[in-house]
């Protein structure tokens, strides 16, 4: 007698969810979620111990997810200072007074990356070319462009002008945490005052006059002729 047919059981597979203590499934997160993830960490201040480890924990998947999407923590560090670059830069000055526009510019700058210090890594580690600087940086050299009438001139007053202002940052957030004391003399405490963003205002506007005064003497230097902030210098004033 034939034995009796069981019948099979069938295993039902189901999608596995988030929850608590579990890992997302392979291929549920997106490089926008890996970045806004990121982009939190940043803005609390915790972008050196952040690791690859430590925010894929965050985002519940496995290490190696992440990296479907970001090639190592450098470029990550690189895409979430550019979005946030991108919303922080624009000054509101008008472009007409092109010293006022300027200088607007480079102090936003300069606040960006004291207050973000993720920021003046990306920035002291290698030249940025994301797109949010390269607009900040095409946007003020046509301001300079503009006004000195002169593009390879333009391009050297952004340099000045770029170097200062993030050689400045530098100092002011390495040096935020000192406080004087009561051992400390004068002289310490009058350097000290060389660092706040009072003096990278008087800075700025030594810069930015230098550069309006000097222009035509360097575009002569250049054979370029002189440009109109005034006449040449040893020209009389008063002579129509």
């Amino acid at each position: 007698m034939t034995p009796p047919v069981r019948p099979t059981r069938r295993l039902q597979v189901t999608k596995q969810t988030k929850g608590p203590g579990r890992r997302a499934t392979w291929g549920s997160i997106s490089r926008e979620q890996v970045i806004a993830a990121a982009t939190k960490v940043v803005k609390a201040g915790g972008y050196e111990e952040m690791t690859i480890r430590s925010l894929a924990a965050e985002l519940k998947v496995a290490p190696m997810s992440l990296y479907r999407h970001i090639r190592d923590k450098d470029d990550l560090l690189d895409e979430v200072v550019d979005r946030l670059l991108s919303r922080a830069w624009q000054p509101r000055a008008n472009e007409r007074d092109w010293q006022a526009w300027v200088a607007e510019a480079a102090d936003k700058l300069r606040r960006f990356l004291v207050t973000q210090p993720a920021g003046l890594h990306v920035y002291l580690r290698h030249p940025v070319v994301s797109p949010a600087a390269i607009a900040r940086m095409n946007a003020m050299i046509d301001v300079l462009r503009q006004a000195l009438l002169d593009e390879q001139l333009a391009r050297r007053a952004y340099g000045a002008i770029h170097t200062y202002t993030i050689g400045f940052a530098a100092l002011e957030s390495f040096r935020s945490g000192w406080q004087p004391t009561d051992a400390d003399d004068e002289m310490a405490k009058q350097l000290a005052a060389y660092t706040t963003s009072h003096q990278f205002a008087v800075g700025l506007r030594y810069l930015l006059e230098g550069i309006a005064r000097d222009a035509p003497l360097i575009l002569d230097e250049d054979g370029g002729g002189f440009i109109s902030f005034g006449p040449p210098p040893g020209s009389d004033p008063d002579a129509a």
